[in-house]
């Protein structure tokens, strides 16, 4: 399958898995894998996941100030991911495909099968909406002690391919009565199809509606080097560093994997890679870096060039060198999904470690449900409202060779937005 205007992001991975599944044997590990249990407890967390209603939240005074918390999401259940599919084939922000309104339904009905299988692995769905809803849950709680005057908050979440889908959450904000919205990507790195492909459906809905919105919108668009995030990532590192045998802990390779990035993409102008690499230089500088370290790049499809090198890749070539003691770190994601328990956690921490001969691999884990997290999206939405600016200049420029018209008129729809 020929992938035309192939864009980038956390979908990218989905849509390989749908095209070009995995199928090595699920076999066991000669190496040391250590990946805190994450394996056997998925299923707990998707079966609490699929009870999770993140958008019922405690009745309280009306919400002044919305929080919408943008990501692509993730099927739930083995039943979610058809549509899922469908919905991410459909999306032209995404790929551009042969006449695509007949081939993604196509796809994603022969796809479906498969990708099941994969989610069956991480216990039978994403748990990203759960994560996403304590986040969002711990980030309102403080951000009504810090900013009294926008309170009361409330969070919502909007996913591109499952529900809560963002123009539903659109619609509830609405419903609610919401005097000041902010657009909150929860990528901290910016990219078209990952930040840019959640914006540009916020200005889709107000624009196939024809009117204008009821809310003052505003976003953060992107936070790559923000403290506390910086301090999150280091912590876990850390965390799993002190795990490793004292004699080997200097020698652990970090290996910073983040969702590559057609060559393509890359050379239209898109920011993701040098923000990814921002963040992993303020992270090991945290970290007095303390170890050798890489930023490589997971989740490449099809025969074009993609930004390297490969996550496996590298860790095949460390191994061929005698550097046989590694720690994955997820750079660019905050929650745990496919990418990790799945990717990372199976198909590189098991299968490829014990081909390669790994003796030690652990992976540290995502942001999740850390506290000091949640702090830091308070302080992001706490310090932008007192900013009283629509969104970072960097969103002002679209890509020197941007091919999408769309991304210009979003761009323009929140510029001229009047808080």
């Amino acid at each position: 399958m020929h992938l035309v205007n192939t864009n980038m992001a956390a979908a990218f991975r989905a849509a390989n898995r749908a095209l070009y599944p995995f199928t090595a044997s699920n076999g066991c590990s000669r190496a040391r894998v250590h990946l805190q249990g994450r394996c056997q407890s998925t299923a707990t967390a998707a079966v609490q996941a699929k009870k999770t209603k993140p958008q019922a939240q405690p009745e309280k005074r009306k919400p002044k100030t919305g929080i919408l918390m943008l990501n692509m999401g993730g099927p739930e259940t083995l039943g979610d991911v058809h549509d899922f599919l469908l919905r991410l084939f459909l999306d032209r922000d995404l790929m551009t495909l042969p006449i695509q309104n007949k081939l993604a339904p196509f796809l994603a009905k022969r796809r479906t099968p498969k990708i099941q299988e994969q989610y069956s692995r991480i216990g039978g769905g994403s748990p990203i909406k759960k994560w996403t809803a304590m986040q969002g849950e711990g980030m309102v709680k403080l951000l009504d002690e810090m900013s009294p005057h926008s309170a009361p908050h409330k969070y919502y979440i909007g996913f591109r391919y499952v529900h809560p889908l963002t123009e539903e959450a659109i619609e509830e904000m609405e419903e609610d009565g919401i005097e000041r919205a902010v657009a909150f990507t929860q990528y901290p790195q910016y990219s078209c199809s990952t930040t840019g492909s959640s914006l540009n459906a916020i200005y889709r809905y107000y624009d196939k509606r024809g009117d204008k919105p009821k809310m003052k919108w505003s976003a953060i668009d992107r936070w790559p080097t923000h403290p506390l995030l910086i301090q999150c990532f280091s912590d876990h590192i850390q965390k799993e560093l002190d795990l490793f045998p004292p004699d080997k802990r200097k020698d652990v390779v970090i290996l910073f994997s983040a969702h590559s990035l057609p060559m393509s993409v890359v050379n239209r102008g898109d920011p993701y890679p040098q923000e990814v690499g921002a963040t992993v230089q303020r992270v090991m500088e945290k970290l007095n870096h303390s170890n050798p370290y890489r930023l490589v790049w997971q989740s490449k499809v099809g025969p074009m060039p993609w930004l390297g090198p490969q996550t496996d890749e590298t860790i095949k070539g460390l191994c061929q060198r005698g550097k046989k003691n590694i720690l994955l770190v997820p750079i660019a994601f905050t929650s745990d999904h496919i990418e990790t328990l799945y990717e990372l956690d199976i198909e590189y921490a098991q299968v490829l470690a014990s081909e390669c001969g790994v003796e030690n691999i652990r992976r540290a884990e995502s942001l999740n449900g850390n506290p000091l997290f949640a702090k830091a999206l308070a302080d992001l939405v706490s310090s932008h409202l007192q900013s009283n600016e629509i969104c970072s200049k960097q969103l002002t420029l679209s890509c020197p060779l941007c091919v999408n018209p769309t991304c210009r008129k979003t761009k323009s729809f929140f510029t001229s937005q009047e808080l």
